[in-house]
């Protein structure tokens, strides 16, 4: 009954998914001087999210069970930044890598706010607060 709740999928999937994120923005932020490097990032979560759902497919809770689709589909796509670039090709600007920092981490911030709520939730159900 409490095994497969989506409420938990989504907070892992939105927690993962800053983890990525800050990883790709640390990278550009690590390359910053460096000649030729053009900013990466990856799609946002509400995208990712969208596009990984199944279309009424059957899901596979076990590997190989009934040919159903897996349900660990976690890794989104690193893509190239458009914007301005700088005479040496660079095209990371410290600003905008701080800001998306920010973001991501109240990203992070609601996943585990999320979690600790639905665990209360649960917790609370069972009479056991």
């Amino acid at each position: 009954m409490f095994s497969d709740l989506n409420v938990f999928k989504v907070a892992y999937a939105m927690a993962t998914h800053a983890g990525q994120r800050q990883a790709v923005i640390s990278r550009n932020m690590a390359n910053a001087d460096t000649p030729g490097y053009r900013a990466r990032d990856i799609e946002p979560f509400e995208y990712a999210l969208e596009n990984n759902k199944p279309a009424s497919a059957m899901i596979a809770t076990r590997t190989g069970h009934l040919n159903g689709a897996s349900t660990d589909g976690l890794n989104w796509a690193e893509h190239v930044r458009r914007g301005t670039v700088d005479p040496n090709g660079n095209g990371v600007s410290l600003e905008e890598e701080m800001l998306n920092s920010v973001q991501v981490k109240r990203q992070h911030d609601r996943a585990l706010a999320i979690y600790k709520s639905s665990i209360g939730i649960l917790r609370t159900s069972l009479g056991k607060a």
